[in-house]
């Protein structure tokens, strides 16, 4: 059997250019032709496509672009074709949707197949929108007897993970009805480690049921979540034989049974964490501007190692030509710090203008005066600064159509070591799912062929100057002790006395949680981060703002 994979970038609701996509990959792959062509889970909609899923127009829609499609089909008779799609739920019970794969072939739908496991965790809220499916059942395609799962339904094989989330396993029916392949259509999120994991989930699943597997992921960005691809073969002993490309768009035509008995791929190694991580970042970048309606971005150069970053991303994902920097010093900002912000600048080709705050400053002081008497300077002025250069970098956006990117890192945003509505201003935040360590970590990847991020931005002490001789760590733990904080409460659910029995300071450790519990209400305020750890703000961490615990 020769398949197709079609690794797409599709747009959330953009249904006639995702439709289009197809098209020209059913074109492709029939012009090669394929016996299978695979396409990712809800590619007729794009994934997640959230709340649209309630208006019956939308469906309407979704369904008239899968009629499209499979009369596009009959051009190729021998071509069966996987895509993912919208389904109304017949019945009289349950949700009024599905999530579906359908299975064409010249001209017809001869099968429908829902998804049977609804994640509803973390970014996932499927439960909310979709009803699982009551039944699974193969499907012969060629000499083979396919099961077709979607996403979520290969991940709760009782060997592989701990604890279960789901009381079944289509899987096991599946595999209780003779199937000999296993085909899988997937939107699975990116996060620093995902890839691994997920081989290896595949890895343990075909060797533990003597089946080979074809898993086909999505590419691209919608909103916060960022989609690395990675699709891949795994044949009947486990062995990796097959695995496409991350973070790229691409078509794949395969011979699937003469791979089947190689293991040319077994020892393909995953580049390394920080080479993801910026391919993450910089296609959630370009797709958040570009699916938005954006072709360039505007941001404030501080001369600090956040917006170092952030500008660095933003020029290799959208060129030099489409980033504008803006250097605002203040009374307090240093001058080695306006330097590297311009040699920065510099080393990227990418034009910097300068706005001086200080008047703005001090009349805002002038006139606050009458008000304030004579209480003493306080964080206040230090929230008024930020507040300024939020409101000129605002106006520039709005002025000059460019979007405002965010420099905060994660940690900043844990404790709330940022001003609301000052550098929390902006679209897209690109590094508020980084710990400041990985800040760093990824500025030295960046810098790994020659300085493009100026050495002494690396090895100055951290400051927003906002007052005189002013340090990041004047007011947090040091960072790689707060970041070991963070990862423990936030991504593992540690309570502090697990945390403090790991060997950090008990003070510390009350400190950061009750630090990280009172500034929910910012966070809420925050433009839309891009995430790229297992647990990130926003979407997939929702924490109540007014409660009663701590």
């Amino acid at each position: 059997m020769k398949i197709a994979m079609a690794q797409i970038n599709t747009t959330v609701g953009a249904l006639r250019a995702n439709t289009e996509k197809i098209l020209d990959a059913l074109q492709q792959a029939g012009t090669a032709g394929a016996d299978l062509l695979l396409l990712p889970e809800l590619s007729i909609s794009g994934y997640p496509p959230l709340d649209l899923l309630d208006e019956p127009a939308f469906i309407d829609k979704n369904l008239a672009c899968l009629r499209q499609i499979a009369e596009a089909s009959r051009q190729w008779p021998e071509l069966t074709v996987v895509v993912g799609y919208i389904a109304r739920n017949h019945t009289r019970q349950g949700r009024q949707l599905h999530n579906a794969a359908a299975v064409i072939r010249d001209g017809a739908i001869v099968s429908n197949h829902f998804k049977s496991l609804l994640p509803t965790y973390d970014v996932f809220d499927e439960d909310r929108y979709f009803e699982p499916a009551s039944q699974v059942h193969p499907v012969e395609i060629g000499d083979w007897r396919c099961g077709i799962t979607i996403c979520e339904d290969i991940w709760n094989d009782s060997d592989f993970w701990s604890r279960q989330l789901y009381l079944q396993d289509p899987i096991v029916q599946l595999h209780s009805q003779g199937i000999n392949l296993l085909l899988n259509i997937s939107a699975s999120p990116f996060h620093v480690g995902k890839p691994q994991l997920r081989q290896d989930m595949l890895q343990a699943l075909c060797q533990k049921y003597g089946m080979p597997a074809v898993y086909l992921n999505q590419v691209g960005a919608n909103d916060s979540l960022i989609f690395d691809g990675h699709s891949c073969i795994i044949n009947a002993r486990g062995e990796l034989v097959w695995r496409g490309q991350g973070f790229t768009e691409e078509l794949s035509i395969i011979e699937l049974e003469p791979l089947l008995q190689t293991t040319s791929a077994t020892a393909l190694s995953w580049p390394e964490e920080m080479a993801m991580l910026e391919s993450a970042l910089c296609l959630g970048i370009k797709d958040y501007l570009g699916k938005s309606g954006f072709a360039s971005a505007v941001m404030g150069l501080s001369g600090g190692i956040d917006s170092a970053l952030t500008a660095a991303l933003a020029v290799k994902a959208l060129g030099p030509d489409k980033v504008l920097g803006v250097a605002m010093p203040s009374e307090y900002s240093s001058q080695g710090s306006l330097d590297d912000a311009y040699s920065l600048a510099e080393k990227l080709g990418i034009r910097c203008e300068t706005i001086p705050i200080a008047p703005i400053f001090d009349q805002l002081r002038q006139s606050l005066q009458p008000i304030f008497g004579e209480r003493p300077e306080d964080v206040t002025e230090e929230n008024l600064q930020a507040r300024i250069r939020g409101n000129l970098l605002m106006a520039l956006s709005n002025k000059l159509g460019h979007l405002l990117l965010t420099t905060g890192n994660k940690s900043e945003m844990a404790v709330g070591y940022c001003t609301l509505y000052g550098d929390m201003c902006g679209g897209l935040g690109v590094i508020a799912d980084l710990p400041k360590t990985w800040v760093y970590q990824l500025s030295e990847y960046i810098n790994r062929e020659g300085e493009v991020i100026p050495r002494s931005t690396l090895e100055k002490p951290p400051s927003a100057e906002l007052k005189p001789n002013q340090k990041d760590q004047d007011s947090l733990p040091p960072y790689v002790i707060l970041d070991g904080i963070l990862q423990a409460y936030i991504e593992e659910h540690r309570s502090a006395g697990e945390i403090i029995a790991l060997g950090y300071e008990a003070e510390t450790v009350h400190w950061v949680i009750r630090r990280i519990n009172l500034n929910e209400y910012k966070r809420r305020q925050a433009p839309p981060g891009l995430k790229v750890t297992r647990k990130a703000f926003g979407q997939g961490r929702r924490y109540p703002i007014a409660r009663g615990y701590d």
